[in-house]
């Protein structure tokens, strides 16, 4: 079997060593794992690609590479560039420092590499460790409950999960819980929630030469979502499995909207 692998986070993120321990797992002794990941951060940036400008490529080591662009770039790279004549069998994307669930999967480049995957037709999951008080702190591992429960439940949606061939591919979305492996409840297939309090603004700040910068900052993460949805089970203890594809057409309004505008 073989895997490629990339995040947003970067070539030397510790989620990314997570996700390797995972899809060498997987890939078994006989299989190969390839990592393509960005030089530098990437969060953020969605399922943006450089179409209009070059990206550096480097070869770090065996079946190891790194990319000056986004995560749905390294796809681009891992397929045409290192693997061209023998493709992936899966695509694993993160594991993300922090939570995709909610509205956080729009913005995420974890999710963007995936997207990519699946719109390019290879099979692919995106992970994220939501983090928190209980796994956040001196001597504990922020990433120990993707580390532990990763593996099998990767395994679970390889061989069970609905892998589909149509013009907008199926891929996953998984978050791990925000707490100790030992506190993990198990896993909840779950749509993806909203926040209604967490939004994007700006903070303004002024370089000490009185030029005018602005922040991006964050909203709160552990606010409620509705119930069942991804980031409430996240805070219940479950891990979150949530099947997305990247139509983004609203299929519920055209009938309504045909009707409307005749």
């Amino acid at each position: 079997m073989r895997i490629l692998i990339t995040n947003d986070d970067g070539i030397n993120a510790p989620g990314l060593a997570v996700l390797e321990e995972i899809a060498r797992g997987l890939a078994g002794p006989e299989g190969e794992v390839i990592t393509v990941a960005p030089a530098f951060e990437q969060s953020g940036v969605g399922h943006a690609v450089s179409y209009n400008r070059p990206m550096s490529f480097a070869e770090l080591g065996p079946n190891r590479f790194a990319a000056e662009g986004s995560p749905a770039d390294c796809v681009l790279a891992g397929l045409y560039e290192v693997m061209p004549d023998a493709r992936p069998d899966l695509v694993l994307s993160g594991v993300n420092r922090g939570n995709n669930s909610a509205e956080n999967a729009l913005y995420s480049g974890t999710l963007g590499g995936a997207m990519e995957a699946a719109l390019q037709g290879i099979p692919a999951i995106a992970m994220s460790q939501f983090l928190g008080p209980a796994c956040l702190g001196p001597g504990l591992d922020p990433f120990e409950a993707a580390r532990v429960h990763g593996p099998e439940l990767v395994r679970k949606i390889w061989k069970n999960g609905i892998w589909d061939d149509g013009p907008y591919r199926v891929f996953y979305n998984v978050n791990f819980p925000p707490v100790p492996a030992a506190q993990v409840k198990g896993h909840r297939v779950a749509a993806q929630g909203y926040r209604t309090d967490s939004f994007f603004s700006v903070v303004p700040a002024n370089s000490p030469n009185g030029r005018r910068f602005l922040w991006i900052k964050g909203g709160p993460q552990h606010g409620a979502t509705a119930p069942g949805t991804d980031a409430m089970v996240n805070l219940e203890g479950y891990t979150s499995v949530t099947p997305m594809r990247a139509d983004l057409t609203a299929h519920d309004l055209l009938t309504d909207l045909t009707g409307r505008l005749a």
